[in-house]
């Protein structure tokens, strides 16, 4: 029987290269959870993403992947603290923006991402890099933050008119928090 991606994913970020990284979750716990553990996983999120790249992914793409994701959370995680990324996980986002060939296009659900036959995988990840590159890479960087939930330590663009978001989803970390709080009472 077939995966959820809903079940074995976090899929509630809006900006996709951070629910991308979120396949690494409780970053900040003594015990993440790893959920790219095979190809078929990593070809199951590309499809809840929209970006079904087709049946076919090897072990090397898995570790391309998570090399881009664990690029992207370094880079998030630098901004969001005021600090300088490495030169080499800039490296590792551009160069996965530039090796792929996806094709935006505008249909009656609005915009998706064609990707090639020659590549389908490399596209995919094209797209999540170059999503990265442009939350990173305009003045929207600034709201970049890393959430204060227990062991969360994920990354989410805070768009809340004060700017004070804690959370990178009040329905998960922020109810968690919360629910603590009662309990202490």
């Amino acid at each position: 029987m077939a995966e959820d991606a809903g079940r074995v994913f976090r899929l509630d970020n809006e900006v996709l290269a951070f629910r991308f990284t979120a396949t690494l979750s409780h970053r900040a716990s003594t015990d993440p959870l790893e959920r790219l553990t095979s190809p078929e996983r990593l070809r199951l999120w590309l499809g809840a993403a929209g970006l079904d790249p087709g049946p076919d992914i090897t072990e090397q793409e898995l570790a391309a992947g998570v090399r881009l994701r664990e690029a992207i959370h370094r880079v998030g995680r630098a901004i969001s603290r005021g600090r300088t990324w490495a030169a080499g996980d800039c490296g590792v986002l551009n160069a996965t923006s530039e090796g792929g060939r996806p094709a935006a296009v505008l249909t009656a659900g609005g915009r998706s991402w064609r990707l090639s036959g020659e590549s389908p995988v490399r596209d995919a990840f094209s797209v999540v890099a170059q999503d990265a590159i442009a939350v990173f890479g305009t003045q929207d960087a600034g709201r970049i933050k890393t959430c204060d939930g227990p062991g969360c330590g994920g990354l989410f663009l805070d768009t809340s008119r004060g700017g004070n978001r804690r959370w990178c989803s009040m329905n998960t970390c922020g109810n968690r928090v919360k629910k603590l709080r009662m309990v202490a009472r």
